[in-house]
């Protein structure tokens, strides 16, 4: 099986304070935008608008069958939220997107990336193969879904959360994962 590299640039906005780590994106055929969350099927970009302006489809275009870059890339830059995910390169042991089959190779380098977020002291990982890879790299013990622990890490006092996966895989209402979200985003000054 041949590996994926990451096919993103981390998304560093140099004032963020909150560093959102997924596993790894699907296969580009899934993409419906050049950028973090891509899916149509997952639920992120409806979370957030959610909580930022009250309405599930803020961060779609007007047909419903895109996301809007330009305005989610703006209202991360905005509010100090950078983007990127636990793993730079991948096996996929299925032909899909699910973290139950991706293998990862080569775990990113978060030292590098928190150099260029100095203010960054919260790290949210948004599902279970984030959150295992992300302790691996730093080794700190499993928050439960929707909480946090604190660790030291590349010189700084880290606090990390644990959110529930917004893929449509976790049946979940958007409402309800995004009082995760909503606590955090409250703490960090997101929202």
């Amino acid at each position: 099986m041949n590996s994926e590299q990451h096919p993103l640039e981390p998304f560093l906005p140099a004032d963020a304070r909150l560093l959102m780590l997924g596993s790894f994106p699907p296969k580009r055929i899934r993409w419906s935008m050049d950028f973090f969350y891509p899916n149509l099927q997952n639920d992120m970009w409806r979370v957030v608008g959610y909580l930022a302006a009250g309405d599930k489809a803020y961060f779609l275009r007007p047909d419903g069958k895109r996301f809007d870059q330009a305005r989610i890339e703006a209202f991360c830059r905005e509010r100090g939220i950078a983007l990127y995910d636990t793993a730079v390169e991948i096996i996929r042991l299925k032909d899909n997107a699910s973290d139950n089959f991706l293998q990862v190779v080569r775990e990113v380098d978060l030292a590098a990336v928190l150099a260029r977020i100095p203010a960054c002291r919260t790290i949210v990982t948004t599902g279970q193969k984030a959150s295992d890879t992300l302790r691996a790299i730093t080794g700190c013990d499993a928050p439960p879904v929707g909480g946090c622990v604190t660790v030291g890490f590349a010189g700084r006092q880290l606090r990390i959360w644990r959110m529930p996966s917004t893929s449509r895989a976790y049946p979940r209402p958007v409402e309800w994962k995004a009082e995760f979200y909503r606590k955090v985003f409250s703490e960090t000054g997101i929202l």
